[in-house]
Order: C-alpha cells, then sequence, then structure tokens
C-alpha cells in the first residue's frame, strides 16, 4: 500500500465521515496543533519509564486526542454520526482528567511562583508538550463547534500536561518546592 494518495495536492484534505476542506482552514489548523501536541506527548512517553503510571497516562491521552481530532475533521453536517467517547469528546473525558489533576496534585506539592522548566528531560518535554496543547486550546477557541468539550478537554489537558511535568521533576524537588 502506498502512503501517498495525491488527493491532497490540490491543497484540499478529506474529512472524517466525507468531505474535503481547505488545508488552511480552522478545523485543520486545530488538527494540526492537536497533532503535534499528540507527537509531543509521545516524545514524553518515550522518556518515561515503561509500564509507568506516567506512560500509561501518556497513552490514554494520546489515544483521547484521536477521538478529539475526529471530532474537529467532522462536517457540522455529520456531528449526528459521532460516537460518544469514539470520534466525540465527552464530558467524562474532562471530568477524568480532572481526576488526574486532583490526585496528582495530592502527592506533588504545586509550587507558588513560575516555574523554570528543564528540571529533566521529562518534565522538560513535557512542559513543551503543555505550550502545544495551549496552542491548540487557543486555535480551537476561534473554531467553536457547538455543543463540543473540545475547548474544555484541551484546558484541562493542558493543566493536567504542567501538573505532570511538576510531579516529573521528582520526590526531591518535591520536597524542595514545600519550604
Amino acid at each position: 500500500m502506498k502512503i501517498y494518495t495525491r488527493n491532497g495536492d490540490d491543497g484540499t484534505t478529506g474529512l472524517y465521515f466525507g468531505g474535503r476542506i481547505a488545508k488552511s482552514s480552522d478545523p485543520i489548523e486545530v488538527n494540526g496543533a492537536v497533532d503535534e501536541a499528540q507527537a509531543m506527548l509521545g516524545w514524553a512517553r518515550s522518556l518515561s519509564e515503561p509500564s509507568s503510571r506516567l506512560n500509561e497516562l501518556l497513552i490514554t491521552l494520546e489515544r483521547d486526542l484521536w477521538i478529539l481530532m475526529a471530532e474537529v475533521a467532522t462536517l457540522p453536517k455529520n456531528r449526528h454520526k459521532l460516537m460518544a467517547g469514539q470520534s466525540l469528546v465527552t464530558t467524562e473525558m474532562v471530568t477524568r482528567l480532572e481526576d488526574e489533576i486532583d490526585s496528582l496534585s495530592e502527592e506533588t506539592p504545586m509550587p507558588k511562583e513560575f516555574v523554570v522548566p528543564g528540571e529533566n528531560a521529562l518534565a522538560a518535554s513535557l512542559d513543551v508538550a503543555r505550550t502545544v496543547v495551549r496552542r491548540a486550546e487557543r486555535i480551537a477557541v476561534g473554531y467553536p463547534l457547538e455543543d463540543s468539550f473540545v475547548v474544555a478537554y484541551l484546558n484541562r489537558l493542558s493543566d493536567l500536561v504542567w501538573t505532570m511535568a511538576r510531579w516529573a521533576e521528582g520526590p526531591t524537588h518535591r520536597t524542595a518546592r514545600t519550604r
């Protein structure tokens, strides 16, 4: 199977459930930023311990972003075809992020000052991932989807990735923050 189709040579791309739009259109800009965020989360995952809590959480987040991108890449007239939790972001997905933030925050005292990224490679990669998620959120705000949790999900995701970065800085750094 060839990876190229030549269908996008005219500057358009195909959408979930059909239709084509310009590659420069708002939903494709959103999904481009989300695609970058997913890749950055994958980079962070490559730096985490296999089978660790953080690794498993990152895999879940990467898979969630497929759901989010499917929703964004669907024409409004086809939104009724989306399936909750499979191609449509749900309120439960947002709540799950909040639960993860709360859990990690209980284990890690949060800084009361600005953070200088770079404590270690994993935390730094998560901080980069967070900035890419924030950019995706900013773009998504300009492309409002009716009755959608995409923006809320991206907002919570950036908070979770920031919290994960603080957690990844390690127990020594956690203790130092409480002074």
